[in-house]
């Protein structure tokens, strides 16, 4: 994670020599063999004070910051990290504005920023960590926290590119060994009325599933136009949303959350085939990077089932943001705080109307009641393999050909750049060509 300063030096070399370095380093200390650590004296009766972490002060994390500090009574910040000084500093003023205030104890001490700034945080003795930075490093903040023994919430998507999903898939089983707890932040899962409308589904209220649709039909998104001074890297992470490398595209930074909602209605069963089409039309100005602003992608199970998956941001248009379930006896539709289901005409209709607390809070409770009580939860499994449906829909898009499951889940795809540094030399990424683009 890069920090605010246009001179600093490199800072050991690509993501590619991390995973492989901290890998070994793992296995040769044991890793496998450890748990959660107790210095702090957390689980021997010391100070009870659940200890937190947080790397990646944007808006959405400073929003995760809060969550969690309200998720416990006796819990505390204790150091924070960004890739900019200046989100670090605006997040703290934040939080220290809100009514957790007197939980945060973040001295200068404990602000880190820069690349390694994560691993600082990780040294700081703290028992969870919040990591809510862009997702391209995403993959490597979980491995290092997991290594360190700390309790992870980790925000959607947990990757952008195949190495990375397995760089997760790794790590969330090193955290069942370690008896760590890694929530992911696929809050749908956590919401009240969706919970119980994929209950309904699963139990037979609609019949077989034969048909679902995910839709993410929303206005346009921010960008940052580059200014003057500012290098490559610098200019594309301040700007990380418009470049696949940092942020995935929309299909897999944001259309993740209902792509995952039908993963789930299908039992955590994952579709074989993708095929598609997507581009950009209207998202097209200074700043607009390499994402495309529309998505459209059949995704087949071996079963015949399929998920028709829709996405786009354009200005001025109508939105919706849902699934919808066609089933061999009715239709589920589930939308927040609209989730329901009926049957063929003159049957059954049921919406939830119960209330439920938001689901942003839901998820940190239970990561904290996980710490509290000692019983480890890991959504490591789904929230890697939604993430890989995501990727390779955006793929089967850029190409313009069928893209496997088998094939995403293998593709040898590192979107790393050289290094992570501010003066690296970063070209201006293509923008991806159907039926010219390569996935490999």
């Amino acid at each position: 994670m890069p920090h605010d300063d246009r001179n600093a030096p490199q800072t050991g070399g690509s993501r590619r020599d991390f995973l492989k370095t901290s890998a070994a380093a793992a296995l040769a200390g044991g890793a496998l063999a450890g748990t959660a650590k107790v210095s702090h004296g957390f689980y021997a009766g010391g100070d009870d004070t659940i200890k937190v972490g947080f790397i990646g002060c944007g808006g959405r994390g400073t929003g995760a910051a809060r969550q969690a500090l309200l998720a416990d009574e006796n819990i505390k910040l204790v150091a924070m990290a960004d890739a900019f000084e200046d989100r670090l500093q605006s997040s703290l003023e934040n939080l220290m504005a809100s009514e957790v205030a007197q939980k945060v104890d973040v001295p200068k001490e404990r602000q880190f920023v820069g690349f390694d700034a994560y691993k600082q945080v990780l040294a700081s003795g703290v028992d969870v960590v919040l990591l809510t930075t862009p997702p391209h490093f995403r993959p490597i903040h979980l491995k290092a926290a997991v290594e360190a023994g700390v309790h992870v919430f980790a925000e959607k998507p947990v990757a952008v590119d195949p190495a990375g999903v397995r760089s997760v898939l790794e790590s969330c089983e090193l955290a069942k060994h370690k008896k760590l707890s890694v929530v992911s932040g696929l809050c749908l899962r956590y919401d009240k009325g969706f919970q119980e409308c994929v209950q309904r589904v699963q139990d037979g209220a609609i019949g077989q599933i034969r048909l679902l649709q995910a839709n993410d039909y929303r206005t346009g998104r921010w960008m940052k136009p580059r200014q003057e001074g500012w290098t490559d890297m610098y200019y594309q992470m301040r700007n990380w949303y418009n470049y696949t490398w940092v942020g995935g595209d929309f299909n897999v930074e944001q259309h993740v959350h209902f792509l995952d909602v039908c993963a789930w209605l299908m039992g955590d069963k994952y579709p074989t085939v993708a095929y598609g089409l997507g581009g950009r039309q209207v998202q097209v100005g200074p700043g607009s990077g390499n994402i495309y602003d529309h998505f459209a992608v059949v995704h087949e199970y071996d079963d015949g089932t399929r998920l028709v998956s829709n996405c786009r941001q354009i200005p001025r248009c109508f939105n919706t943001i849902s699934a919808d379930v066609l089933g061999s006896k009715g239709i589920a539709h589930l939308d927040e705080g609209r989730s329901g289901l009926w049957t063929e005409a003159g049957g059954d209709k049921w919406s939830y109307k119960g209330r439920h607390k938001n689901m942003y809070e839901v998820e940190h409770d239970l990561l904290m009641a996980s710490i509290r009580n000692g019983k480890p939860l890991n959504n490591g499994e789904y929230q890697a393999k939604s993430t890989l449906l995501a990727i390779m829909g955006r793929e089967a898009c850029y190409t313009g050909q069928k893209i496997t499951w088998e094939q995403a889940l293998n593709a040898k795809q590192d979107l790393s750049p050289p290094a992570y540094d501010w003066n690296v030399k970063l070209d201006e990424p293509e923008i991806a060509m159907p039926g010219r683009a390569k996935f490999a």
